[in-house]
């Protein structure tokens, strides 16, 4: 190998060392009619200024029948959540509006629409014990994951 190869594979290494330092502030996610998220974890990092996540609504059924949102909670308060939020409603969203366990929340949507929402990344602690879910009655059970949170 010559000196230039050798300097091309150092740099190409750095790089690569460069990409997966940069720290990740997208949680991107897909719901489907099948009651389903495309993902059971996802990684972000609480240092970042702000996070933002993004739902799809993949399948075709209307907010009444399969609606979907993101709901991110301490994995210890997700029941309650839900149970709160069945209460509140479909005019809430099936939210509780103002529950201060509630990490962040997009709004529910129904087949083939989208949405999304940012809260500050300072809401979430390294390591920390943290779900994200769906707040429409019964989804919870199956549409939910884990959220990693790094430094």
């Amino acid at each position: 190998m010559n000196i230039a190869t050798t300097f091309l594979a150092l740099g190409l290494l750095g790089a690569v060392s460069f990409a997966h330092a940069a720290p990740n502030c997208t949680i991107a996610l897909e719901g489907s009619d099948q009651m389903q998220f495309n993902l059971k974890t996802v990684t972000v990092s609480a240092s970042c200024a702000s996070i933002s996540i993004e739902l799809v609504h993949t399948g075709k059924l209307p907010v009444a029948a399969m609606g979907h949102n993101v709901v991110i909670s301490k994995t210890a308060d997700m029941a309650s959540i839900a149970s709160a939020g069945m209460k509140a409603g479909a005019a809430a969203g099936y939210v509780l509006k103002g529950d201060p366990t509630i990490v962040a929340t997009t709004e529910m949507i129904g087949g083939g629409a989208k949405t999304s929402t940012k809260f500050a990344g300072s809401k979430l602690v390294a390591g920390g014990d943290y779900t994200f879910f769906c707040s429409f009655p019964g989804h919870s059970a199956l549409m939910k994951g884990t959220v990693i949170v790094t430094k």
